[in-house]
């Protein structure tokens, strides 16, 4: 039986990196990202993935709890199944000063970046429920908030992170009374390739010792797994 692999997350390095590795994988698989809207972001803007056969793109509205139940069932009804469903979380940043924040820069935060994964979540793991099977990877890759004081406080990236966290480790914790399988990656911003191939790695070793727990992938990652 074919794998079916849905990755989803904001639009950055790596989740092209995750993307590129599920190629080597599938066949095909379907990958649904948020485009990243804040020109002051520390992740460079990526041109649309050509010559990729493999994979198939969804739409998704991520502030939209109909648009997860639809991402979801168009990902199930063009692999047949979702098997394994990879979140990224990569928090843009937002360097300008608080009274310079416009209500519509608010929003996107909220519905793009925090909302979006407490959505996509419910409509996977009901759908896993439903199968009794299913492997839930959700990983978070962190630049940092920088040491130039110079600078503007960064608004966004923090708060993105910082949510994000506290909703995995809420899941994490609930894992070990799921029929699915929960797992969490972390890593600093740099080495995409290797972070997402070290991410399938773990998915693929099936052991159970790797799950409900973070994986942190760096150069003392053999030590903190």
């Amino acid at each position: 039986m074919t794998r079916g692999i849905l990755i989803a997350g904001i639009e950055s390095s790596l989740s092209e990196a995750v993307a590129a590795e599920a190629e080597k994988k599938v066949e095909q698989y379907a990958a649904a990202f948020i485009p990243n809207r804040h020109l002051d972001s520390a992740w460079e803007r990526l041109p649309p993935a050509e010559g990729r056969k493999a994979r198939l793109s969804l739409d998704w509205n991520p502030g939209s709890p109909i648009s997860a139940r639809t991402l979801v069932l168009a990902a199930e009804n063009r692999l047949d199944h979702v098997d394994e469903a990879i979140l990224i979380c990569t928090p843009p940043s937002m360097r300008r000063p608080v009274e310079q924040l416009a209500p519509v820069d608010i929003d996107i935060v909220v519905n793009d970046y925090i909302k979006s994964w407490f959505f996509l979540v419910k409509e996977l793991t009901v759908a896993f429920k439903t199968r009794n099977a299913g492997i839930l990877a959700l990983v978070l890759s962190d630049a940092g908030s920088g040491n130039d004081k110079r600078a503007a406080p960064d608004l966004m990236g923090p708060s993105v992170s910082a949510a994000f966290h506290a909703f995995v480790q809420g899941l994490l914790t609930a894992a070990p009374n799921k029929p699915y399988q929960t797992l969490a990656f972390s890593s600093e911003a740099g080495e995409d390739a290797e972070f997402a191939a070290y991410i399938f790695k773990t998915i693929e070793e099936n052991n159970k010792r790797n799950l409900g727990k973070w994986h942190k992938y760096g150069r003392l990652r053999f030590f903190g797994r």
